[in-house]
């Protein structure tokens, strides 16, 4: 698929001997928020740790910008151009913002870039620049993801990939968390989102996979996902 900046072709993923994701398939274009939901213990996470080279494949194969990643370990993903925003933010508590910002452009390019990419960064999370010399750990749990989210814009990536960012955020955070994801995605910059909340990834995103008990069991246009009864009735109570 020659516009697709990620392509998972029937994967099969797994801890030592248990067996997690069973035969999964998604792909991401250029330029799109895409939604990869389900409850607990259904392997989104588990799909995102393959993406990023923290675990490999059973079978299968995953490309990434046209390359096949087999073998790839998560620095090398990152050269690559592949940021991951982990579950639970990550931050350096006890450093401020800014340096917790810096992090993100450790490597050598994005160390070239880090002036442009920081004003990039200020541009879409204003409430930044105020509270720079915070320390991270003294932010709420929203202000927390929203520097989780900067901090890997700061490699200035190819494409991101975010895993549950509204975990455990009040539902003015979680609106507030999704904004700002959405404003991302209207620069380009194509977006996987790993969520547990369906009712906010249908409304942000432009398609969604749905995984249940490691198996993909839906996917499509998130407009008309919406309407799905197997949606309604499973994810959004109706």
């Amino acid at each position: 698929m020659s516009d697709a900046i990620l392509q998972v072709d029937n994967v099969d993923l797994g801890y030592g001997a248990l067996k997690v994701v069973y035969g999964a398939s998604l792909h991401v274009k250029r330029g799109e928020l895409v939604g990869l939901v389900g409850g607990n213990g259904s392997g989104k996470s588990t799909i995102l740790r393959a993406i990023s080279g923290m675990i490999a494949p059973w079978s299968g194969r995953i490309l990434f910008d046209g390359e096949e990643i087999k073998g790839a370990r998560p620095h090398q993903m990152a050269r690559k151009g592949l940021a991951h925003v982990p579950m639970g933010r990550q931050l350096f508590p006890n450093m401020t913002v800014r340096e917790n910002l810096m992090l993100g452009a450790y490597l050598p390019e994005a160390k070239a870039a880090r002036d442009e990419n920081m004003a990039r960064v200020e541009a879409l999370f204003p409430d930044l620049i105020r509270y720079a010399d915070a320390m991270a750990g003294q932010l709420s749990g929203g202000q927390q993801q929203m520097v989780a989210i900067a901090r890997a814009l700061m490699l200035g990536p190819k494409m991101l990939i975010m895993d549950e960012p509204s975990l455990g955020l009040s539902p003015l955070f979680v609106k507030q968390v999704m904004a700002a994801i959405r404003r991302v995605a209207e620069t380009g910059l194509p977006i996987l989102l790993v969520e547990q909340n369906v009712k906010q990834v249908l409304a942000a995103s432009h398609r969604v996979y749905v995984l249940e008990n490691g198996r993909q069991v839906l996917d499509g246009p998130s407009h008309e996902l919406q309407g799905h009864p197997m949606i309604r009735k499973a994810y959004l109570g109706l």
